[in-house]
């Protein structure tokens, strides 16, 4: 018998769908999956051999639980140095990736029964661990470019809001939050009193110009300031995914109740992964400026892929390494034994049909819509962008 808790969380849809993927390559199926949010680039060799170091040293001990003081200071020097705003030392702590940080700092804060307001389209994840803090989910609307609608947000807060969680560059939107948007954000947060939890987790994926703006940079007091949880980790920027690392940056008050709960939950973060994020802020970043680059490269063919298709419309978004193609124009449509009633089906039509894989865009409540990831190789997404088109040609759309 199981806790009333777990029977309320839905479980994550994206990590149920890798999960299935795997299993029918292991069967023998050839499946392309642009449904992972994962760097298909592997960690840089500098990187690498700082952990290699460390474990040739004997570095495999517990670590403090807010993690060892020197990445802590290389995330500080980072902070700085590329989004304009300070900490210090004592107000990091380190974590199991950004999404262990995001929970661990709803539990610091939220308590049951408080509002965190979540704008939507939005990442799986963050309604279940609202609801895994005891808190509700209350989910406002962007608007039709994907962008902030902050009268919207305003008309959300009520007495019981304690927080907003926004994810800027956007999953699976692709947005890019402005910031005029991010200053309203930050005044209202500071007259109605709640935190604003800013997932930063995409800031180097932008384009065309576009310029990641971190919210703690526009704090017009120290009050301000106190009021923005920033949260970020290595797994998109350094392709670092499996290490596990992630950090949020607080004030001492929030950075302290983070820390009594990483003492019961974790005790303390991959010995190894953190000489390895140290490497990471202090070394080359030419790594990642050759990533950006290739990704960019990838955004404009997919889109410019999806656009020609017949019946699906598609937004540029100017972050992340996501698109997210509207495809409401095949509802009813069908072929053999399929009938496309929602995006679900036709997401599962597509890998059982095209043998490829994408999320549906119900799961990040975005209904009508698929998410697709550019994060794999070109071949890769020119095979999947042909067989997609051949599975859509086949379908018979009602006039």
């Amino acid at each position: 018998m199981t806790a009333e808790r777990v029977k309320h969380i839905e479980p994550s849809k994206t990590v149920e769908l890798t999960a299935r993927i795997a299993e029918l390559k292991r069967q023998g199926e050839k499946v392309i999956g642009l449904n992972v949010g994962e760097p298909d680039f592997v960690t840089p060799p500098h990187i690498c051999a700082a952990a290699n170091q460390a474990l040739k040293e004997g570095f495999t001990k517990y670590t403090p639980v807010m993690g060892i003081l020197p990445l802590r200071e290389a995330i500080c020097r980072k902070l700085e140095r590329e989004n304009h705003v300070c900490y210090t030392p004592d107000q990091i702590t380190i974590g199991a990736g950004a999404k262990q940080c995001i929970y661990a700092a709803l539990m610091a804060v939220c308590n049951p029964g408080e509002e965190i307001i979540i704008p939507y389209p939005c990442w799986v994840s963050y309604t279940e661990m609202v609801k895994m803090a005891g808190g509700t989910p209350v989910l406002v609307p962007c608007r039709e470019d994907f962008s902030l609608d902050a009268e919207a947000i305003r008309n959300a807060v009520t007495d019981k809001t304690r927080g907003i969680l926004i994810n800027t560059p956007n999953n699976p939107t692709g947005a890019v939050y402005s910031g005029e948007a991010l200053k309203e954000l930050g005044q209202l947060a500071v007259q109605k009193d709640f935190y604003i939890l800013a997932d930063e987790v995409y800031e180097a994926m932008v384009y065309d110009g576009a310029e990641h703006v971190s919210i703690a940079s526009l704090s017009e007091s120290e009050e301000w300031k106190d009021h923005i949880i920033l949260i970020n980790s290595f797994s998109k920027t350094y392709a670092m995914t499996g290490w596990r690392l992630g950090y949020l940056a607080a004030s001492l008050e929030v950075i302290g109740a983070v820390n009594k709960l990483q003492s019961q939950m974790v005790s303390s973060i991959h010995s190894l992964s953190q000489k390895a994020g140290i490497a990471a802020l202090n070394g080359s970043q030419d790594s990642v400026a050759d990533m950006v680059a290739e990704y960019e490269k990838r955004r404009r063919y997919v889109y410019s892929r999806l656009e020609s298709m017949e019946g699906v419309n598609c937004r540029l978004g100017e972050g992340a390494f996501y698109l997210l193609p509207d495809i409401r124009a095949y509802y009813g449509a069908s072929y053999g034994e399929w009938e496309i009633k929602d995006d679900i089906v036709m997401a599962e039509y597509l890998l059982q049909e095209a043998h490829i894989a994408v999320v549906p865009g119900s799961v990040f409540y975005a209904p009508g819509h698929l998410r697709i990831t550019y994060a794999a190789s070109q071949a890769e997404l020119k095979q999947a962008m042909d067989q997609m088109e051949e599975a859509l040609e086949k379908l018979h759309r009602k006039s």
